[in-house]
């Protein structure tokens, strides 16, 4: 299933409270339940004003679909070409 980063610009995000982030997360969870698809929200990183997500998803329109349900924004959806990490310079998973 293809990897999806997702940018969602809220203002002021790294100032939500711990409940906040916890509400935001139950919803994220209720619409996935709710897609009908294979869906997976993977982590999502807040930084200053963006909350930057991944996600696993058939494709692009079902994570604006989980965007718009959600009331999210999804300002950038871009699908992961690949994946690295420091193992990666060692040739490991070739």
């Amino acid at each position: 299933m293809p990897t999806y980063v997702i940018e969602r610009e809220i203002s002021g995000a790294s100032k939500l409270s711990p409940q906040q982030l916890k509400d935001i997360s139950a919803k994220s969870n209720e619409v996935v339940a709710g897609l009908g698809v294979p869906y997976r929200w993977i982590t999502s990183y807040v930084a200053g004003d963006k909350i930057y997500c991944v996600h696993e998803a058939p494709s692009a329109d079902v994570v604006l679909q989980h965007a718009r349900e959600g009331g999210f924004p999804a300002n950038r959806v871009t699908e992961v070409a690949a994946f690295i990490d420091p193992s990666t310079a060692d040739g490991i998973g070739e």
